[in-house]
């Protein structure tokens, strides 16, 4: 999957069209035989019932990049004021591939952050969430586990906040399903992945940006 991550909507698909039963208005019971799925693992899952309509491999760990992402949105907007002003750590941008293009001393809120994570993949909104919420990378991998566990997420290992490849940093389809299914639960969540795209502010002093 690589140290870029997935493409940029890759957690917003992961969020909806892997939950097809409640999008895509469900499938036949013999989905199995009549889906054709290229990757090396797979679920689908309904988001409702929780109901398993098609899998492939489902409970091998594996690198998940930026899907990671979804439980770092989940417990940023879980745990802080979602119009709070985070000022940006010059360590915390200092990361590779996708960003936003946050310096250090911008201002931009808890929202906008969460917005930019979920529709840009940025791995610099990704290392503030995580240093807001928990202080540093290494507190905040800590919280995704015990959230990991409280989800049902038995084969799940999380090392960063934004998926980047670290040893150890891992889980599975099925883990993934699970994880999905609980974000979409939360409001701010489900609103942002509805948008094909948003228009947040940053900086200092703050400029839009449409993303």
């Amino acid at each position: 999957m690589g140290r870029g991550g997935l493409s940029v909507r890759w957690c917003k698909w992961v969020l909806w069209l892997v939950l097809g039963g409640v999008v895509l208005g469900g499938v036949p019971a013999n989905a199995e035989d009549a889906l054709e799925v290229s990757a090396a693992s797979a679920v689908m899952m309904q988001a409702d019932s929780g109901r398993i309509l098609y899998q492939k491999d489902a409970h091998t760990p594996r690198a998940m990049a930026s899907t990671t992402k979804i439980m770092t949105a989940l417990l940023a907007a879980e745990r802080l004021p979602l119009d709070r002003d985070v000022s940006v750590s010059a360590q915390a941008v200092r990361v590779e591939g996708t960003a936003l293009g946050l310096r250090g001393g911008d201002a931009i809120s808890v929202r906008d952050l969460i917005t930019g994570l979920l529709l840009a993949s940025g791995n610099d909104a990704a290392n503030v969430l995580a240093q807001e919420v928990a202080g540093s990378q290494e507190a905040f991998a800590v919280l995704m586990n015990q959230r990991a566990v409280e989800i049902g997420m038995k084969h799940t290992h999380f090392v960063t906040p934004s998926g980047l490849d670290e040893e150890g940093h891992a889980s599975t389809a099925y883990d993934m399903a699970l994880l999905a299914r609980e974000a979409l639960k939360n409001g701010t969540i489900a609103a942002i992945v509805q948008q094909k795209s948003a228009t947040i502010r940053l900086g200092s002093p703050k400029r839009a940006v449409t993303i």
